[in-house]
């Protein structure tokens, strides 16, 4: 079995996207929990057992789902992603800004969600015009003031 990374991003297979945080130790039982948060909405961590977070889905509960497995590693965490290897080279946030802007046309949801995450940006609800909107303007207020900070 996979062990779940730290920032790795999975699809659930009711279709939402979660980052791993971490693989923590039940004190009591040593049992092994993926902690984990949406990547839509950071403001709900969740805890769920390994052998549960890698299970199949119960195709008897769920007939409906497409997905084998009940959370899969999703494609954005592949280093293959030249717009995600772009974004992810950027030292400053006028040039994220400026990367996020060259790969308009080529967003998908689950990209965005990637990129917000991997700024602590959270995406306003919404289609992905306004995802991305949101996304765009909190790059470059960030921009706006990431040279004025006091540094030691």
């Amino acid at each position: 079995m996979n062990i779940p990374k730290p920032q790795e991003v999975y699809r659930h297979f009711k279709g939402n996207l979660y980052r791993v945080l971490a693989v923590a130790k039940h004190t009591e039982t040593g049992d092994r929990l993926v902690v984990y948060q949406s990547v839509a909405d950071e403001t709900e961590v969740y805890a769920r057992p390994l052998e549960m977070f890698m299970s199949q889905v119960d195709k008897e509960k769920y007939p409906e789902a497409t997905q084998l497995m009940r959370f899969e590693l999703t494609a954005e965490n592949s280093e293959e992603d030249p717009d995600v290897d772009a974004f992810m080279a950027c030292e400053t946030y006028t040039e994220k800004l400026t990367a996020l802007v060259n790969m308009k046309t080529r967003l998908t949801p689950e990209k965005l969600s990637l990129l917000a995450c991997t700024c602590d940006i959270v995406l306003p609800q919404g289609d992905l015009f306004e995802k991305y909107e949101g996304l765009k303007s909190s790059l470059a207020l960030r921009s706006k003031y990431e040279g004025t900070r006091l540094r030691q």
